[in-house]
């Protein structure tokens, strides 16, 4: 049995404990995977009327949907002028009218269900220098074309609305965006499943799937399951249940940490808005305020999903960079947590045969899109995939030089883009 990582998440939510699989069981829909993704899947197929099964190896919402930053970021990892110039235009037309869509469903599941997870509005994008502020106005114009327009881009003064620093030259506020308690809103749609007859076992790692017959059958360590359908969702922790899918993704940590109580007035101070932010650069740090006033700090990034030795020393400097007043301040929490890179920074939806989907690789962008994943897979098993095939027909590739060679060359080839960011080039 593995419990949740000693984060700030699993220390504040009321964690409820599910049994593990045993036996044999028959269901209309599996689902490997109780993350966002595999929740989202299965509570939009729980509503059209099917019967569902969630296996998940250790823990509701135990990998990077329980450990991330909470911010509620509409979009993709690349931005729709970089898809419309990689896949053509009518593909970003296609993938921009969806890519509001995540956050809705979150306010919808938030609000129909009663999930308390913190949740406020509004998310800042932060811009270091001038490059990166013009980035940010094309950014809006573009976003815009494909009718999103609750964006505002902020200057100076405006930004100091959000966010009391004297490291940027301004910003664009999404008031579509926003920030929730991953975990919160993890366990709140597990309980909603459940509420729908769903069942999910925990401590349930999956060890074979066989898909060649009429029916797939997942094996765990304990049990197996025969269904109608499978839903493969395991994302960077998907270990080596389903081979077939981890050439195209690599796992990339990324590391958290929460201070001691600043209590109410320091945080309006450093944060007037309670917005959560991000900033442009390539290797991005994140940040906000927790619903019991602390402060919430993301970044350091590290590929192949090593974790560093020391996360605290790691994003501390960034941190205090960021504000000076808290220099010295008290950590209560440091955790490191996975997400699942693709090649093209895209995430990859697709089918292993007319009776398996996936959904995965969101590249940092997980909050929202997993959201998406999920009602797209469950409109394609109900008989309409034209959705999901916006996604899956899109072309996708294995990170070159195998799992020995991916890391290296990757972090070779982040390098400038990191170099551009300190030369605001």
């Amino acid at each position: 049995m593995v419990e949740h990582v000693s984060s700030y998440y699993a220390a504040t939510a009321a964690v409820t404990e599910r049994p593990a699989l045993q036996g044999s069981i028959r269901t209309d829909i599996c689902v490997i995977g109780a993350g966002f993704t595999g929740l989202s899947a299965a509570l939009h197929l729980a509503e059209l009327g099917y019967k569902v099964v969630v296996v998940e190896a250790h823990k509701v919402g135990w990998g990077a949907s329980g450990r991330n930053g909470g911010q509620i970021v509409n979009g993709y990892s690349r931005d729709l002028s970089v898809i419309a110039k990689r896949y053509g235009v009518e593909a970003a037309e296609h993938l921009g009218a969806m890519s509001l869509e995540g956050g809705d469903i979150i306010r919808q599941r938030i609000h129909k269900y009663a999930i308390e997870c913190d949740y406020r509005p509004g998310n800042v994008f932060a811009a270091f220098n001038k490059k990166q502020m013009h980035e940010l106005e094309a950014l809006k114009a573009n976003w815009e074309q494909h009718g999103h327009l609750s964006l505002e881009l902020l200057d100076l003064t405006a930004l100091k609305q959000h966010v009391n620093t004297d490291v940027y030259v301004g910003g664009l506020l999404d008031k579509r965006g926003g920030h929730i308690h991953p975990l919160k809103l993890c366990q709140g749609e597990a309980t909603a499943l459940e509420s729908l007859a769903g069942v999910i076992y925990e401590d349930s790692p999956v060890v074979s799937i066989d898909y060649t017959g009429a029916e797939p059958l997942v094996k765990t360590a304990q049990g197996e399951v025969r269904a109608q359908y499978l839903v493969v969702a395991g994302n960077a922790y998907l270990g080596n249940a389903v081979p077939e899918l981890t050439a195209k993704i690599m796992p990339v940590s990324t590391q958290v940490i929460t201070t001691e109580v600043l209590g109410e007035a320091k945080c309006r101070e450093l944060m007037p808005q309670h917005t959560c932010l991000e900033d442009a650069n390539y290797m991005l740090d994140y940040y906000r305020m927790t619903a019991d006033h602390r402060l919430l700090y993301g970044g350091g990034s590290v590929y192949g999903g090593a974790q560093p030795a020391d996360i605290i020393a790691k994003v501390r400097p960034h941190l205090e960079k960021t504000f000076p007043s808290l220099r010295g301040v008290t950590f209560d929490f440091a955790w490191s947590g996975n997400f699942a890179l693709t090649l093209t920074r895209i995430p990859q939806f697709g089918q292993l045969s007319n009776k398996v989907y996936f959904a995965h690789g969101y590249s940092g962008h997980g909050v929202t899109c997993t959201h998406l994943a999920g009602k797209l897979i469950a409109e394609a098993v109900h008989g309409n995939a034209s959705r999901f095939n916006h996604f899956s027909n899109l072309p996708y590739y294995p990170f070159p030089g195998g799992r020995l060679f991916r890391v290296p060359l990757t972090v070779m080839g982040s390098w400038w883009y990191i170099a551009r960011d300190k030369l605001g080039i």
